[in-house]
């Protein structure tokens, strides 16, 4: 395990168990962000990066029964916090990497993924894989439940211009891993870009 998952898993080891408390408002803004990718009724969509899995609620109800839904996480302990939840109920949970993805090409209609760009070690890689395990035409929502300023503040530190989540850093990035960027959202109470798996 590379220097940076390993950080990464103590990151949210320690913080898994409470994790959920700690951010009690963010499901309607999770809700609202799963709308805006389009799912249908027997879709496969995979949470990348799922933690304690609230997105897992309203993935399912978009899909539906005849659906798949899938929540792939790097630490065990924010997958026991989803199972504790009792989310395991809506979707599939998998302990895997997002950079090496338990998955055939082509396999899913969508990805979902909240907070997870800040934590890929390998951004035009880790991406490149999300897109290798999405169909042509395909959709991709990076969402985060609070905007790029309203963070930087939450945590103490500035916006610098090399932020990967920046529009115009990431619309470049998002391309050279085979997506296309169809709509960004930057404001304080979310954050949204969709894109869409190029052909």
């Amino acid at each position: 395990m590379s220097d940076d998952h390993t950080h990464v898993q103590e990151f949210f080891t320690a913080r898994a168990a409470g994790w959920d408390s700690r951010f009690p408002d963010d499901g309607p803004a999770y809700a609202a962000a799963v709308a805006e990718l389009g799912l249908r009724p027997g879709d496969r969509v995979l949470d990348a990066g799922c933690g304690t899995g609230r997105a897992l609620p309203p993935l399912r109800a978009a899909v539906g029964p005849a659906g798949v839904v899938a929540g792939v996480d790097l630490t065990p302990a924010m997958l026991q916090a989803a199972r504790r939840a009792g989310r395991d109920q809506e979707g599939g949970l998998l302990l895997a990497d997002v950079a090496a993805l338990p998955l055939r090409g082509g396999a899913l209609d969508a990805v979902f993924a909240a907070g997870l760009i800040a934590h890929l070690p390998r951004p035009v890689e880790n991406l490149r894989e999300l897109a290798r395990v999405v169909r042509p035409g395909g959709t991709l929502a990076l969402f985060h439940p609070i905007g790029r300023a309203a963070l930087a503040a939450r945590q103490g530190r500035q916006i610098t211009p090399d932020d990967l989540r920046a529009e115009a850093n990431l619309g470049p990035l998002l391309e050279r891993a085979g997506w296309r960027m169809t709509s960004y959202v930057d404001e304080d109470a979310r954050f949204l870009a969709l894109a869409t798996r190029e052909e």
